[in-house]
């Protein structure tokens, strides 16, 4: 069990904190919240409460379903903001393990978020052979729900790759310009 996850006293808990902490200006339903963080609905609905209880969250009530906020105005949110923006991270093996389960890669490459660079257009750049879409899809949102934020990627066969590098795509150009690191290369970028 992840060490923040006993000192926030549970790993539901932990995810809650980071989807609302990380996308503070967004409110979601119950049922968005649990989907997104891949957290039963029931352990949801218990945590979010207790959120709300201690004051991190707001809910705000209306004939719509009720929707959740993070409290900007809760006397710790700053500090707690930071700690969780400090310590969220995935391993770069996780982060492999988790994509080899959509066919053979070839090269990840992490920007944007991984390397705090807002211009980035996306965050993870895939390369491989025989890449299957739902697989891909569900390593993504597995680790979205680890990081508690959306993140854009783009994927490639080895073939289209190459010759996207060799006709300059402004993607790839954009991915290879600024800073990023190259977690699995077996192309020799």
């Amino acid at each position: 069990m992840d060490p923040l996850a006993k000192l926030f006293g549970s790993a539901a808990r932990l995810k809650l904190l980071r989807l609302f902490i990380f996308n503070e200006d967004t409110q979601l339903t119950l049922a968005e919240a649990a989907t997104r963080t891949r957290v039963p609905k029931d352990a949801a609905r218990k945590e979010i409460n207790a959120l709300v209880t201690a004051g991190v969250l707001k809910k705000k009530t209306g004939k719509a379903p009720l929707l959740f906020s993070v409290n900007k105005k809760f006397a710790y949110f700053d500090p707690l903001s930071i700690f969780l923006r400090d310590t969220t991270s995935v391993s770069d093996g996780g982060i492999v393990s988790a994509l080899k389960k959509a066919g053979s890669l070839r090269l990840v490459v992490l920007t944007g978020l991984f390397t705090n660079v807002l211009e980035s257009k996306i965050d993870i750049l895939v390369v491989g052979d025989k890449l299957e879409d739902r697989p891909l899809e569900s390593a993504i949102h597995m680790l979205e729900a680890e990081l508690g934020r959306e993140l854009r990627y783009a994927a490639f066969t080895t073939m289209d790759f190459r010759y996207r590098v060799g006709v300059y795509d402004r993607l790839i150009r954009d991915v290879m310009d600024y800073p990023h690191r190259a977690i699995l290369d077996k192309i020799g970028i």
